[in-house]
């Protein structure tokens, strides 16, 4: 068994990996697209790349019941969707920035972007599985924050750094990059030695000689009971479903939002986005160190209420903009990287209440199940934001926003009075 500091290193890896395609998507697409004059409509619109993500809890069982006992249950999946993810960052760094204007060549750019996120969803099934099996007692707090950090660090490099290069470095050379700090983040995973998982190779044997449809539907029942078993798992159901509504509204918005404040690509992606990380990697550790003397339920609480003044600064922000107001852009950067701290923190706190509401024989997809709700939420919203914030404007949509996350608080009250 790996010792605790490699298994860290391990997860890091892992989660890095993962974070740089979606950085790239999530970061950086969007202030390209808006650099153009695309409207937020269409940038909304893209949201449909990360549908994987929502979705990918319909094929989390496989992942949980089928690998190689040889290889590594987990890892069997982890190391080829990574060499995968690979191939089409290199396929990727010879589509030239310039051919997206063509519509044949920005539905290939569309439809090999969606393949590498449905890849990643599927490692990242995987990959929480082994978090959730590995992880012990006090490492899953620490080992959820090496998570957000990999993660972050993914859209620091994915985002931010593509942002950044773009001003000097050609489009292929930075997706070849890409491609390479991806594919050295399979080490730690080559030389990691996964214990065998007898109940999946059990549970796999008896799901064979069942009818496939009738274990289906029993699947899905089977997790509704669990989650509807108690009033606590009923609210923290409630919780999943609401907790990320702020962010999948605001989603479209809070980059355009830069361009429109007058931030270059460099700014954007070296003061928004890299720094923002950075804010991002330190609302980790202090969540983390947080979580050794409070319990998750008040930290949940705690950086709820943070993440709404976050959001409340940006109408602000919006306020400014709506009224050509000179806003400094040192306190636009510290606006964003606030924001991303306590973000981070309440992501930090959330993964470790997910992982303690997942069960061993079922980690994979009860861990998959609970993120799958929060990213299908946050997707679908994300989709329809643009055009309400093209309607609406920036002022005017993000105070709705703002409103609307103060409502989302109340089931996370409830949810914390009867978990006590």
């Amino acid at each position: 068994m790996l010792k605790a500091p490699h298994l860290y290193i391990l997860l890091f890896s892992l989660y890095w990996a993962q974070g740089l395609p979606v950085g790239f998507m999530t970061h950086a697409l969007p202030v390209i697209l808006r650099a153009q004059g695309v409207s937020l409509t269409h940038i909304g619109g893209f949201g449909l790349l990360m549908a994987p993500w929502a979705i990918k809890v319909l094929w989390a069982p496989w992942v949980d019941r089928y690998g190689s006992s040889t290889f590594g249950h987990y890892r069997s999946w982890i190391m080829p969707c990574q060499l995968l993810t690979v191939a089409i960052l290199i396929i990727l760094s010879f589509l030239p920035i310039q051919a997206l204007n063509h519509p044949l060549y920005l539905l290939g750019f569309f439809i090999a972007l969606l393949l590498m996120n449905g890849i990643g969803a599927t490692q990242d099934i995987a990959t929480d599985a082994l978090a959730v099996n590995i992880l012990k007692g006090a490492q899953q707090h620490w080992g959820n924050m090496f998570q957000v950090v990999g993660s972050r660090l993914g859209f620091i490099v994915g985002g931010g750094a593509i942002l950044w290069a773009l001003d000097s470095l050609t489009w292929q050379t930075t997706f070849l990059v890409l491609a390479a700090i991806v594919f050295l983040n399979i080490i730690p995973a080559v030389f990691y030695q996964e214990p065998k998982h007898h109940l999946h190779i059990e549970q796999s044997k008896r799901v064979d000689q069942t009818d496939f449809k009738t274990h289906f539907i029993q699947q899905i029942q089977t997790y509704l009971q669990y989650f509807l078993h108690s009033k606590v798992m009923l609210y923290w159901l409630i919780v999943l479903c609401t907790i990320k509504i702020a962010d999948g509204l605001s989603g479209p918005i809070t980059k355009p939002l830069m361009v429109d404040l007058g931030l270059s690509y460099t700014q954007i992606g070296v003061y928004i986005t890299m720094l923002g990380a950075v804010a991002a990697l330190c609302g980790a550790a202090l969540a983390s160190v947080y979580l050794q003397y409070f319990s998750r339920v008040r930290a949940l609480i705690l950086f709820s209420v943070l993440k709404v003044f976050s959001l409340a600064a940006y109408v602000w922000l919006a306020y400014q903009l709506e009224h050509k107001i000179t806003i400094s852009h040192v306190l636009i950067y510290l606006i964003n990287a606030l924001d991303d701290m306590f973000a981070a923190m309440l992501l930090v706190v959330m993964l470790t209440l997910v992982m303690q509401y997942s069960r061993k024989t079922h980690a994979g997809t009860d861990f998959t199940f609970q993120v799958s709700i929060m990213a299908a939420v946050s997707g679908v919203l994300y989709i329809l934001s643009g055009a309400l914030g093209d309607w609406l404007g920036y002022f005017q949509y993000l105070l709705l926003i703002c409103a609307v996350a103060c409502v989302c608080l109340f089931p996370i009250f409830k949810w914390a009075k009867i978990s006590q």
